[in-house]
């Protein structure tokens, strides 16, 4: 362990020796962050406050024309209000939800926690037509922005913008090209409860659409049939997907869980975008606080509902070359809640940039008025 800590330093320290250059065997790069984070349900109340320096290593080695190797590493050093809740606090950063444990709390203290998980860890054989992926690796079967009800195989919130990699998966992906607009894709994926999510899909283009349909079986108990599509009405992108997860133990007493969402975006003539997405749920679960649903790193491509109806949108404007604001915004019917979360980008120099983002909830669950406030200020240095 030392050892991985001295090499961690030593890219951390001196950047230069990264940077990949095209033709290499070996590439290494990543980023370093802090982020400072207060938490607060109104400006009366009191204040959670937590820093996070953040460091990846992204490590790719070509071993030969037809076979790569990878590995990504996430190194963590959380201090501040929230790691004085002790093991509660420690045990969700160090779960590691795969089927091999590779996330270790390598201080745990009163005020001070460090954790290094290795996110992924994979080798790709690539042969003509045919392309199979062995290990921790990102599977992303999504086509739309927000929420993913076909990303059967690692889910990911919306709200947990720091993590820009998403979650992965130990499993084993086989995909072949038929020709350059169609794929055809097998998988499977076992996690740490040793549950076992296996699918197909199968991709092609038609009336300038990528569409695809999956079938397979999720987390030891669901049966999932779902579709996607991406393309264009006119200068609109339009892209939508869903999915049908039917436990199949109760089948046919129970009618499973119906997840459609649609959207789409414009992009304007004064460098602004504007993005809208609509998601029906026929069977939402039982929320008990946004926080232990939506940055918890546990969640399911069926849990991705907050209300039957939920609706987005967001605009986002570059008034600079160096400046970006955004606005983005839900409503949750059924909560009789909504989010609303801007956010403003700069930046400050080559490869450095500055992050002031802001996140409300408001909502009524178990007939309780809930509401909190999240504030993140964050500078990022790409190497």
């Amino acid at each position: 362990m030392r050892k991985i800590v001295l090499f961690i330093a030593i890219l951390i320290l001196f950047p230069e020796l990264s940077h990949s250059r095209e033709g290499e065997k070996i590439t290494i790069n990543g980023y370093l962050t802090t982020m400072q984070t207060v938490m607060f349900d109104s400006l009366s109340g009191p204040f959670l406050n937590e820093n996070l320096i953040h460091n990846r290593i992204n490590l790719k080695t070509y071993l030969s024309d037809h076979l790569t190797f990878s590995a990504e590493v996430r190194n963590r050093l959380f201090t501040g209000d929230m790691v004085e809740l002790g093991s509660f606090y420690s045990d969700i950063i160090g779960s590691d939800n795969g089927a091999a444990d590779m996330s270790w709390n390598i201080i745990n203290k009163q005020s001070l926690l460090l954790n290094t998980t290795i996110d992924r860890l994979w080798l790709e054989l690539n042969y003509e037509k045919l392309q199979v992926t062995l290990g921790r690796q990102r599977i992303n079967w999504g086509q739309t922005f927000v929420w993913n009800p076909n990303d059967i195989f690692n889910a990911y919130s919306f709200f947990d913008f720091d993590y820009t990699e998403r979650p992965g998966s130990d499993a084993v992906r086989i995909e072949y090209f038929p020709s350059p607009s169609s794929a055809l894709e097998l998988a499977a994926k076992i996690d740490g409860e040793n549950d076992i999510t296996a699918a197909g899909l199968y991709r092609f283009s038609l009336w300038s659409y990528d569409i695809q349909f999956l079938a397979g079986f999720v987390n030891s108990e669901d049966i999932v049939l779902g579709a996607g599509w991406s393309g264009a009405i006119g200068s609109v992108s339009f892209r939508g997907e869903g999915s049908w997860f039917q436990p199949y133990e109760d089948f046919p007493k129970n009618s499973g869980t119906i997840l459609i969402t649609a959207g789409g975006e414009k992009i304007f003539k004064d460098n602004s975008m504007a993005q809208i997405q609509l998601m029906y749920c026929n069977n939402p679960p039982d929320l008990v606080s946004f926080n232990n649903l939506y940055y918890s790193g546990n969640l399911s491509a069926k849990d991705l509902a907050f209300s039957k109806f939920t609706a987005f949108g967001q605009f986002t404007w570059a008034a600079t070359p160096l400046l970006n604001i955004s606005l983005s915004a839900m409503w949750f019917p059924d909560l009789k809640g909504y989010y609303a979360g801007p956010s403003l980008e700069y930046s400050v120099a080559e490869n450095l940039g500055f992050s002031l983002i802001l996140q409300h909830f408001d909502s009524v669950i178990n007939g309780e008025d809930r509401n909190i406030n999240l504030g993140f200020l964050r500078l990022k240095y790409n190497f």
